[in-house]
């Protein structure tokens, strides 16, 4: 049995027997030539077969029987439906007037391994919510293949980042017991012995606890879970958190330094593997940012706002969406620059865990935009016990129901912090997306459970 070979390998495969297999994106049926345009995960080859078709003047015979294995043939390439998946073997030939790869192949055997159904249920026009529908069907598009290539390097690429740097890698608990942040955000599932269980909101607690067990630096890729009834086009109720938390720092800023570089980092590895690919698919130039990033205090970023003619109708002090993107694209203006660093935010509009500035009385905290959007919210942790619970108490939190996290700060914590960011905002933005369902495998909100 000739072995498998892939489809972005046959450029570099001399001439002769190959064996391909992948699902049909096109069939083009002609009088005398037949062309199947087979796509497997890594590219698409044209294949052709010379059509053999039945001769009304031909009698059963030796060249009958000869014909037939060409005939039916002919007849199951005529029949193909799209996205039906097979394996071909025949000759590769390298032949530069082929549009497609400089190569074709010409079918000596065909299998089907899964035939389709004729008609397809999504088109190009589809809407979004019927696409979503049919999720599986829409990612054998190469459009949206390259989306999750450019997600796994750009995961790997962060993770190789922080193993390079002598960080720990956690996993932590998607089932807790107690609220992490904020109650009104939160999934509450039955558990045993009629006890009631909370879906993770984030890992903050958790990472903080690592800095109380001496780890030092540490990082989480993985899903957290909002009841947050949002319909926009950057909220989801499951989604992909990217989070570290760090020892030892002085303030926001070594958390923000050290965010800053993971991004470049993990930006020039998607440039460098997919860059031509992504100015090919989707028309985006991917910029490495330059460092350090732009850093706007929230109430210089509240007057470009108002200078640029918008009225920020939140009343806590906080930017909204229209103001985020104001002050971004001041910030593209001015200093051509695709990030900026939002710093020292009222302790009003922030979790009881961030330090508030002794001089300031504003928090050591950061959100930090992309192209207009905030991708991340990173913040030095308060990590003094009594302080801790004064600003717990001062945001209305009962102390018995964080116990368990309070508990950390009684045999000492170092001074720490890190931050949490959003994986599919990061890629919508990088890819130049108008949505985080097309970013995500399946995308999970308000009213979409399936598939």
């Amino acid at each position: 049995m000739t072995e498998r070979i892939l489809v972005n390998q046959l450029a570099a495969h001399e001439d002769g027997p190959v064996s391909v297999s992948g699902w049909v994106e096109t069939v083009r049926d002609q009088k005398k030539v037949q062309f199947v345009i087979l796509r497997d995960e890594t590219g698409a080859v044209q294949l052709v077969n010379p059509a053999t078709r039945p001769d009304p003047s031909s009698s059963s015979g030796t060249r009958a029987e000869q014909d037939a294995a060409a005939l039916a043939l002919t007849d199951t390439i005529s029949n193909l439906a799209h996205g039906t998946f097979l394996t071909v073997t025949g000759d590769l030939k390298h032949d530069e007037r082929v549009k497609l790869g400089g190569i074709e192949v010409k079918i000596d055997t065909l299998t089907v391994a899964a035939a389709a159904l004729p008609e397809t249920p999504i088109a190009a026009d589809s809407s979004m919510d019927k696409r979503m529908d049919w999720r599986f069907l829409d990612l054998r598009q190469r459009r949206n293949n390259l989306i999750f290539r450019v997600s796994t390097t750009l995961e790997h690429a962060m993770r190789q980042y922080w193993v390079d740097r002598d960080y720990v890698e956690i996993h932590t608990p998607k089932l807790m017991s107690s609220p992490s942040e904020s109650n009104a955000e939160l999934f509450a599932l039955p558990y045993f012995e009629d006890k009631t269980a909370y879906l993770a909101q984030s890992p903050q607690h958790y990472k903080q606890m690592a800095q109380a067990a001496g780890f030092g630096k540490v990082f989480e890729i993985g899903d957290v879970f909002r009841a947050d009834p949002s319909f926009t086009s950057r909220h989801a109720t499951e989604f992909t958190s990217v989070d570290a938390e760090i020892s030892w720092i002085d303030s926001h800023e070594d958390v923000a330094a050290m965010q800053e570089e993971l991004l470049a980092t993990a930006i020039q590895a998607v440039k460098d593997k997919h860059g031509d690919e992504i100015k090919e698919l989707f028309d985006i130039d991917v910029v490495v940012p330059t460092l350090p990033f732009p850093r706007i205090p929230l109430a210089e970023a509240q007057k470009i706002v108002t200078a640029r003619g918008y009225d920020n109708p939140r009343e806590d002090g906080d930017l909204d969406p229209e103001s985020e993107r104001q002050v971004s694209a001041h910030v593209a203006e001015t200093y051509g620059h695709e990030f900026v660093f939002v710093t020292d935010y009222h302790a009003g509009i922030r979790p009881f865990y961030h330090m508030v500035d002794e001089a300031t009385g504003l928090t050591r905290s950061y959100d930090l935009l992309f192209k207009g959007v905030e991708i991340t919210t990173g913040a030095q942790r308060e990590h003094r016990i009594d302080v801790l619970e004064k600003q717990a108490l001062a945001k209305g939190l009962k102390l018995e129901g964080l116990e368990h996290y309070l508990d950390f700060f009684r045999y000492g914590v170092p001074p720490h912090g890190g931050f949490g960011m959003g994986l599919a905002r990061v890629l919508m933005l990088l890819l130049g997306e108008a949505s985080i369902r097309e970013v995500t495998f399946l995308f999970r909100g308000p009213t979409r459970l399936a598939p």
